[in-house]
């Protein structure tokens, strides 16, 4: 299957760059995966595509602030993006700088060069990564440090500095695990309220947690993507979801994965399970590459936004809902002027007939 199949002509224009004014005000497309039928709402009409008894599944990652500037000890400027907190004291980064540093390296990180806060080594690289080691005495720790001199780290197609609106729009009302360098964006359009009112209708949610990586926005770089190799990111399926996912469906009741990074756990837990059709509980490492032909073990639904072109989320969707309804439903979104990506308006999609 070649990479082309999956790009499309995106007006650069329709890329938002801010948030809403509110979460809810965002647009939502629903696409019917069987017949291919589009329909346009807002998204805080997402209950009327609900009934008592399915399940909401959310990825509770929270994103850390994770992108730093700063010096190295030659005085060449440099750029930091924390991938992985590896523990206390160290971490994994991207670094960005005129020639990258080598092993036993100092380096000076902060909020900018004005505002220099604390020292790091070089240690070691894990392929592109670099591994840093906090260099002083062990009161602070890489989220101390993260949060006092840390900048929401927004996708690159996001073409402006962060500012303190990000701090919370670029987060999920309930992130609550540290970790991730990227949002699960299709949790960005709930609010309190919004899931209040889903409460109340008797559908109910469960919680998976997978660490967003800046592998994400990583193109891909093949032509045939059967070649191409997933980055990896921790994703814990807990045996308390494992449980409310089965008795749902035991039910009848749909599972419905609130964004990729939802469904990629799920499809995770599924897929390393000693039997490949039930969900078991998983903790650790995912490279799961979900492109069409691939036959979903447990989502039923999914909301999430619109994707980069030619990237391996848009594959996911093709996936489960057809590459040619997801072809016609991008190009209703770019007619019709919807918001993309990060900040962007969200859809609704039911899965294609699987053989």
């Amino acid at each position: 299957m070649n990479l082309s199949e999956f790009n499309f002509e995106l007006p650069e224009e329709l890329i938002a760059q801010y948030p809403l004014a509110e979460r809810t005000d965002s647009r939502l497309l629903c696409l019917d995966g069987k017949t291919g039928e589009l329909s346009d709402r807002v998204f805080k009409a997402l209950p009327e595509l609900l009934q008592a008894g399915d399940l909401l599944v959310f990825n509770n990652t929270k994103v850390i602030p994770a992108r730093l500037f700063g010096k190295k000890s030659t005085g060449g400027k440099l750029e930091v993006l924390v991938e992985r907190v590896l523990d206390e004291q160290s971490f994994l980064a991207q670094i960005r700088a005129s020639k990258s540093p080598k092993e036993g390296a100092i380096l000076e990180l902060g909020t900018d060069l004005d505002d220099i806060g604390f020292q790091v080594k070089m240690v070691g690289r894990q392929g592109d990564l670099f591994q840093l080691q906090l260099v002083q005495e062990k009161q602070q720790t890489v989220f101390s440090l993260l949060e006092q001199f840390g900048h929401m780290p927004l996708p690159p197609y996001v073409e402006r500095a962060d500012d303190d609106t990000d701090l919370q729009r670029y987060q999920t009302v309930y992130a609550k695990e540290k970790g991730a360098v990227a949002a699960p964006t299709a949790g960005l359009h709930f609010d309190e309220t919004l899931l209040e009112t889903i409460s109340k209708m008797g559908v109910n949610t469960a919680w998976v947690t997978l660490h967003v990586g800046a592998g994400t926005f990583q193109p891909v770089r093949v032509e045939n993507i059967l070649d191409h190799k997933m980055h990896s990111e921790y994703v814990d399926v807990s045996a308390e979801t494992v449980d409310i996912i089965k008795q749902t469906h035991a039910q009848g009741g749909r599972v419905i994965a609130v964004g990729t990074t939802a469904m990629r756990s799920l499809e995770s837990a599924s897929v390393f399970g000693e039997k490949t059709d039930i969900i078991e509980e998983f903790h650790g490492d995912t490279d799961i590459f979900i492109y069409p032909g691939y036959q979903f073990k447990t989502v039923d639904a999914m909301v999430t936004n619109f994707h980069l072109p030619e990237s391996t989320l848009i594959m996911l969707i093709s996936a489960f809902a057809g590459l040619d309804n997801v072809k016609k439903a991008y190009q209703h979104a770019i007619n019709e002027k919807y918001r993309f990506f990060s900040y962007g308006d969200a859809m609704f999609i039911t899965p294609q007939s699987q053989s």
